[in-house]
């Protein structure tokens, strides 16, 4: 962009240095035909003066035209930041609903895991007392067998 300024600045003091050398041929009157009628005026005046005239104009549009592209880019910035926000909110909002339903199915397990330990601790209880019923029936016997066997050497003797 730069060379570009730097390029159209040379021309228009190439324009202007060419003018000022060639003034005396500029400002000749002659005759000008302006379609209607024809008018005694220097030519290279009125042509200097459209150029110029031209140029102005030409930065007045280019002007305008930054003007609303400048203007273009701040409202698209202002949708993307709108978006961005937006998009955050949303991926905020799908953390929060990750997070719960972890923290669901973290208490579901662990309560499933809880009802598991309970029936595994009825049955070993169960089973622990199966174990002393068994063990009690077994002294029981040997007890009896004991006696038996105590009293039948008694009526031996």
């Amino acid at each position: 962009m730069a060379m570009r300024t730097i390029l159209l600045l040379i021309i228009a003091v190439l324009i202007g240095g060419l003018a000022a050398l060639n003034w005396e041929t500029l400002s000749t009157p002659s005759e000008v035909n302006l379609g209607l009628s024809v008018i005694h005026a220097p030519l290279g005046v009125l042509m200097l003066g459209l150029t110029v005239l031209l140029c102005v104009l030409f930065v007045a549009y280019v002007l305008s035209m930054q003007g609303s592209v400048l203007l273009e880019a701040r409202r698209h910035n202002k949708e993307m930041a709108a978006q961005r926000e937006l998009a955050d909110r949303a991926e905020a909002s799908r953390f929060t609903e990750l997070r719960q339903v972890l923290e669901r199915q973290h208490a579901d397990g662990q309560t499933a895991l809880m009802v598991r330990l309970a029936e595994l601790e009825s049955h070993l209880i169960a089973r622990a007392q199966e174990s002393d019923n068994s063990n009690a029936a077994y002294l029981g016997q040997l007890e009896d067998h004991m006696r038996h066997s105590d009293t039948g050497s008694r009526s031996l003797l």
